[in-house]
């Protein structure tokens, strides 16, 4: 048996210090540390967020407009039918080479690449994943490819976030925190939404809402955000100059509003999904998919030019009321089919900016029929409804809404469409977007956070007092006949001296390590067991018992006092899974208090 009462002291004394001042919160010197790193990893995200921007900005011009010049224009300013039709299926050629000559890592849109390092690999990102992702998604945005940048800066402001972090003695929550705070950054600095941005992590990619991971990734968010008015420019993206009078009418209608873009939301992600298998039945190379799924990019074009690139500049005029009627379906229909088959061909690009086109097409064809004195409200609700139905993230999609448009006075409806738009997603689909991939990958993602109940019970709780102990002068000859014996009642026994005094466990291993080093079985136990057992404290929580017990591969464990020395009980396996009863309780047991009695 391994012997690490010291290392368990150690972590109980840490425990202790953390927890037994009865705090809502586990105050850590890491929240310190990790928010002053956090600073560095905002101010590489921001500048990150401005290369690719400048990138995007280079291929779009020498692709659609043939000069050299570095301003983010839409490809819709060029009017060569010739590099509609070409620029996409060049861009496509280069992206399946990078990828098949690089890593294939840089396909998607990069959140579920963050959720899998997150999840699954320490949070370890590659630096050719820092590099070539950003550089392949200029090229599919640039040449055409109907996609944000913010997925790619999400997904290169959390390898740069995961390398930095590499590069220092740091545990695999603390490279974590670091990697979502690079990549929420990032989203900060591409949209000026750092308080959206912040919730993204705690919706997405964090799993676990507390101080030591939302405090730097908050740090980092703002740090990313004050620094883009000098990068990308001051001001909200789509700022909508208006104060919406939001009534029971519009709020009734808000809710329809969501329900629309929920049955859009899942009408999409399958469509995405679907086209993606058909790709996958293809007899050539994934290298050549992009190349393919870039012809439907070059026909779309040549059918409605303002499809073509990221689109900020329609989303603005949808949100203002500039495009109407028959022109937002035009654009729907081309801008929907190209992003999801360019999308689904393993292209790089974001989704966020599609999915708010999208939501804000859905929005102003609304707004043709549903009631109200100002028709932009529609756009705006179905922009964000649209988010929160395809990503599943509820209040992130509300709060990016206002932040990218500075108006709260839509804040009521967009709760509403927003929360209508998640409800009918997760009754209607089993996974999102983000999540879906990662699954077909063989992993599993289960996004509902709960406490857990193994860390807030302490060991005194449910350790059993009542034990068998084995006086520490009995002989080895002795305690192998009346101990181990064919009636052998317990695994493991705890050894005391005359005081109570934990000396060791004994098990039917050390037993026989015993009888081999003393062949007389005259010697005592106390003399020839170690003086360093595996221990629990009566304080300490399940959780780190259980962690302990799972490491050692131990099936009991004893629980001494403070002082480590006086033995007070004994711990199970079967003990640490008591907590669980209450989820019995709580989950599982129905009650009427009203002339009822509890059913199971």
């Amino acid at each position: 048996m391994t012997r690490i009462s010291h290392l368990a002291r150690r972590i109980y004394e840490k425990w202790k210090r953390d927890t037994l001042s009865q705090s809502d919160f586990r105050p850590s010197v890491s929240i310190l540390k990790l928010s002053f790193m956090a600073v560095f990893v905002g101010v590489a995200a921001a500048l990150v967020a401005w290369l690719l921007y400048r990138m995007i900005g280079f291929v779009t011009n020498l692709a659609f407009l043939q000069r050299i010049a570095f301003d983010f224009v839409p490809p819709a300013a060029g009017h060569s039918r010739w590099a509609i039709v070409l620029a996409p299926i060049a861009g496509g050629l280069v992206i399946g080479l990078m990828a098949r000559f690089g890593t294939d890592r840089i396909r998607g849109h990069g959140i579920p690449e963050a959720l899998e390092a997150i999840l699954f690999r320490k949070s370890q990102m590659m630096l050719k994943v820092a590099i070539l992702k950003p550089l392949s998604s200029a090229i599919a945005i640039g040449t055409g490819g109907p996609f944000g940048a913010e997925g790619p800066i999400i997904m290169t402001g959390g390898a740069v976030g995961s390398l930095f972090g590499q590069a220092f003695y740091l545990t695999s929550i603390e490279r974590r925190t670091l990697l979502v705070a690079g990549a929420c950054a990032g989203m900060a600095a591409t949209f000026s939404t750092p308080i959206a941005a912040t919730l993204l992590a705690v919706e997405l990619l964090l799993f676990e809402l507390r101080p030591r991971s939302t405090i730097p990734v908050a740090i980092a968010c703002f740090v990313a955000d004050a620094l883009r008015p000098f990068l990308l420019g001051p001001g909200p993206l789509f700022p909508v100059d208006a104060v919406f009078r939001v009534g029971l009418p519009q709020l009734s209608m808000a809710a329809v509003c969501g329900f629309l873009a929920g049955l859009l939301a899942t009408a999409m992600t399958a469509a995405i999904y679907k086209v993606e298998d058909g790709f996958h039945k293809l007899p050539l190379h994934w290298m050549w998919w992009p190349a393919i799924g870039a012809v439907a990019v070059s026909l779309g074009g040549l059918l409605d030019p303002q499809a073509l690139g990221v689109g900020y500049d329609v989303i603005d005029q949808l949100l203002t009321g500039k495009l109407v009627g028959a022109a937002i379906l035009v654009f729907m229909l081309v801008k929907g089919a190209m992003w999801t088959i360019y999308l689904s061909s393993g292209t790089s690009g974001g989704v966020l900016a599609p999915l708010l086109a999208l939501g804000a097409g859905l929005g102003g064809l609304e707004s043709l029929v549903f009631p109200g004195p100002d028709p932009r409200l529609w756009p705006l609700l179905g922009m964000g409804a649209m988010l929160a139905g395809v990503m599943r993230l509820p209040f992130t999609s509300i709060m990016f809404a206002l932040e990218l448009t500075h108006d709260a006075s839509a804040l009521p409806a967009l709760l509403v469409a927003c929360t209508t738009a998640y409800g009918v997603s997760v009754f209607l689909m089993k996974r999102s977007i983000l999540t879906e991939k990662i699954a077909r990958r063989g992993f599993d993602i289960f996004r509902e956070y709960t406490v857990d109940r193994l860390e807030h019970m302490s060991v005194r709780e449910v350790m059993t007092t009542e034990m068998l102990t084995v006086p520490g002068d009995t002989s080895v000859r002795e305690a192998a006949q009346r101990y181990f014996g064919a009636d052998q009642k317990y695994r493991a026994y705890p050894v005391v001296d005359a005081d109570g005094h934990l000396l060791n466990m004994l098990d039917r291993a050390e037993m026989a390590r015993l009888r081999e080093a003393d062949a007389d079985g005259t010697a005592t136990l106390a003399a020839l067991l170690g003086k360093d057992p595996v221990v629990a404290f009566p304080d300490e929580s399940c959780k780190s018992v259980a962690i302990r017990a799972a490491v050692e591969k131990l099936d009991r464990i004893p629980v001494v006092d403070a002082d480590g020395r006086r033995l007070l009980g004994m711990v199970t396996r079967y003990d640490l899974l008591k907590p669980y009863t209450h989820y019995h309780l709580e989950e599982r047991v129905r009650e009427r208090f009203i002339g009822g009695r509890p059913v199971a």
